[in-house]
């Protein structure tokens, strides 16, 4: 049995790999695995933010199934509570607040780390990959390293994406080397631009994106590193590796920024990557999945059977994979915290076709996504099967479980 390790990238995009088809070379060393990847093309998540997409990836239930409540609720079934009943060794290691012991997410691990108690900045307001790499290899070295080990569920999340948007001159130069902003300058664009969503100035947009940029270059560094880690300590032939990232961001393609309430493609449209399953060729794989998916695949990966809560199917094998739509919930929050006064907004997806529907305006969109990949040309008044698209989506939306 291998190990299964969850590798996550907050607030990574989808189109800033190359193995997706950006020429920029942002990610340089996630490309050169593709010989040894599954590649899904067509990964969805199931919420444009942390809060709405990582139920989907770690208890396999959408955001609203369980209420809006903000921790946790005790009824869903985290990935590391069914591994670790089963006797597989399970340890997490983040930054992201949201995802901390205070929300609940710290059931099921034998070790969880959080970041919590540690001291941050407001420029950089979580601790790095490098950071989360030193822990990480510290705790594999004490489990793996000259011993016989049980297999084990390892999750690694990396924040370095995510704003504010203060790389470092480093990674800068790799982008656009003409970029001359200091550090103050550069938050000073998070605070009175990316926070105020000013879209007004496309020049700073542009900007704002090459910041973003330059942090997934540096991104890309830290999986490199972590990849060395596990060579170094013979762990890499022996585990299997899921790379992805919770949602995307937005620049201006839908007249915002960051990552609020919204249901596009640059938000919903995630990586996913699963390394070491094959390791004689790479693969692509075009059906449409979703990332409420992943915990199953784990499960699956495992050997072990399905679990009662899971709301997804596993990826394996790809043969016996149901043909469905994905259908994805979140609050059509606009800013960084939610209000009580804002309502859902859902979207689900089949083959090309996208419906959203908006429950605070009472507005419903579609998108051909073939014919048109930006979402710029709603079809919800013209399209043959719109009503039969709003009923699937309505059908999905899951009942609130008391």
């Amino acid at each position: 049995m291998k190990n299964v390790i969850l590798l996550t990238v907050d607030a990574l995009r989808k189109d800033t790999l190359g193995c997706y088809g950006n020429k920029d070379k942002l990610t340089p060393f996630v490309d050169s695995l593709q010989d040894k990847c599954i590649k899904f093309t067509n990964a969805q998540s199931i919420g444009p933010y942390t809060q709405a997409s990582f139920p989907g990836i770690l208890t396999s239930s959408y955001y609203l199934e369980y209420g809006r409540g903000k921790k946790l609720s005790p009824k869903r079934t985290l990935i590391p509570e069914v591994l670790q009943k089963l006797g597989i060794t399970t340890a997490g290691f983040h930054s992201n607040p949201y995802l901390c012991n205070f929300f609940g997410w710290n059931r099921g691990w034998d070790v969880f780390y959080d970041s919590m108690d540690e001291d941050v900045t407001s420029e950089v307001p979580y601790i790095k990959g490098d950071g989360i790499n030193k822990k990480v290899g510290e705790w594999l070295s004490f489990y793996a390293k000259g011993k016989e080990y049980n297999p084990f569920f390892l999750w690694l999340h990396y924040m370095d994406v995510h704003e504010p948007y203060i790389p470092e001159r480093k990674y800068l130069d790799m982008v656009d080397p003409s970029i001359n902003l200091t550090q103050n300058e550069m938050f000073n664009l998070f605070k009175n631009v990316v926070l105020k969503r000013d879209t007004s100035d496309e020049r700073t947009v542009r900007l704002l994106k090459k910041l973003y940029n330059a942090h997934v270059r540096e991104t890309d560094d830290y999986i490199k590193k972590f990849f060395g880690t596990l060579e170094k300590l013979n762990l890499l032939r022996d585990s299997i590796i899921i790379i992805t990232s919770d949602h995307g961001d937005e620049f201006g393609e839908h007249n915002g920024l960051s990552h609020d309430g919204k249901m596009y493609s640059e938000l919903i449209d995630i990586p996913f990557l699963i390394y070491g399953y094959n390791k004689d060729k790479g693969e692509v794989c075009d059906t449409l999945v979703s990332n409420i998916d992943i915990s199953p695949t784990i499960v699956h990966l495992f050997g072990l059977g399905k679990v009662k809560n899971f709301e997804g199917y596993s990826l394996f094998p790809i043969g016996d994979y149901p043909k469905k739509g994905c259908f994805g919930e979140a609050i059509g929050k606009i800013g960084q915290k939610e209000k009580d006064t804002d309502k859902p907004v859902y979207f689900y997806r089949e083959s090309d076709l996208k419906i959203i529907y908006r429950e605070s305006s009472n507005i419903w969109e579609m998108y051909n996504l073939k014919k048109d990949p930006k979402e710029v040309n709603n079809i919800i008044d013209t399209s043959s099967i719109a009503d039969d698209m709003k009923e699937k989506l309505n059908s999905r939306k899951p009942q609130v479980k008391e």
